[in-house]
């Protein structure tokens, strides 16, 4: 495993797009993610040619049904040799706790692929959480669901940089921190609400960051990496 707390989020709508992009770039220097547009265009054969180039892999697919398919469903996203994959908390302990089994169930505990919930999508604003009927702010939201998702035995939660200082007061040092939202000084926010830098992020707590326009539409994405590489590195 590659020692990268960079994850690049592979915002592309074509397999040969996110191929050609991830031949440019190094896998010791980063990890990478697929989500749901990706995958659902290019499948199981796209993750087979990236992990023939080196990468690991955040499968980002946010699994949310009843606790058996998703159970099933981590079942089988353990046969595609991935690093790491989520769920959402608001699908329960139950869900969680079917997830995080199966996973066990699948392989030695040391093999398994990583399994974080998420929380509160970094788009959402507090009026959004107040249209569903949730009253918590997104701080109080945030951390009821992670308390939860630790307590059904998974490795972590994604969460945005906004929270990670009292998760991981509240959480301890052990517990998983991916965030999403992270974008560079000189960059517009797009469509995140709760967003931070790559150095503020890990000094609040997180162990992996996943950021993906500011590096896949530089025009040099490598060098974009090893900045901020070497951004968070001067915190170790």
């Amino acid at each position: 495993m590659n020692k990268s707390r960079v994850i690049v989020s592979l915002d592309f709508s074509e397999a040969n797009q996110a191929l050609d992009f991830c031949k440019t770039i190094d896998p010791v220097s980063c990890k990478i993610k697929v989500g749901k547009e990706l995958f659902t265009k290019a499948g199981p054969t796209l993750l087979e040619k990236l992990r023939f180039l080196d990468f690991e892999i955040f499968l980002d697919l946010k699994y949310h049904d009843i606790p058996n398919t998703v159970a099933n469903a981590c079942r089988v996203a353990v046969e595609l040799d991935i690093w790491m994959l989520n769920v959402h908390a608001a699908g329960g302990r139950k869900m969680m706790e079917a997830a995080y089994e199966s996973l066990v169930k699948s392989g030695s505990s040391e093999n398994r692929p990583l399994l974080v919930a998420v929380t509160v999508l970094t788009s959402m604003s507090s009026d959004d959480l107040s249209e569903l009927g949730i009253t918590n702010s997104i701080g109080d939201q945030v951390l009821l669901l992670s308390k939860l998702a630790k307590s059904a035995g998974l490795d972590g939660v994604v969460c945005s940089g906004m929270e990670v200082g009292k998760l991981r007061h509240e959480l301890g040092k052990d517990f998983c921190l991916v965030t999403p939202g992270i974008r560079l000084d000189d960059l517009n926010n797009d469509d995140q609400e709760r967003i931070m830098t790559p150095y503020d992020a890990i000094k609040a707590g997180s162990n992996y960051l996943v950021i993906g326009r500011p590096i896949t539409r530089a025009s040099d994405p490598v060098d974009i990496i090893n900045i901020i590489n070497k951004s968070i590195n001067l915190l170790d």
